[in-house]
């Protein structure tokens, strides 16, 4: 358990340093991935239509509802190291 928590905050580091920025769901995918590591299932109210940032980023993260913490942070760290 605390090489997948150590694992994981090297990759967010990482991530941070990345040599390219990646696409839009990518960034989606990492954040959602994030979200669901870190915080769980999205209960947070859905943003309106208007915030598309937002919207899109709520809807990322409700997709994964349901994933482990832990599958989620092993997802989050393979993501990073192939884009790495």
């Amino acid at each position: 358990m605390a090489d997948l928590n150590t694992t994981f905050e090297a990759a967010v580091a990482n991530s941070k340093n990345l040599s390219e920025r990646p696409d839009n769901a990518t960034l989606l995918k990492i954040y959602a991935l994030y979200k669901q590591a870190t915080a769980g299932d999205n209960f947070d109210k859905k943003p309106s239509f208007s915030d598309m940032v937002a919207r899109a980023k709520w809807d990322a993260w409700e997709k994964l509802k349901g994933t482990a913490a832990d599958a989620a942070k092993q997802q989050y760290i393979d993501l990073i190291a192939a884009l790495g």
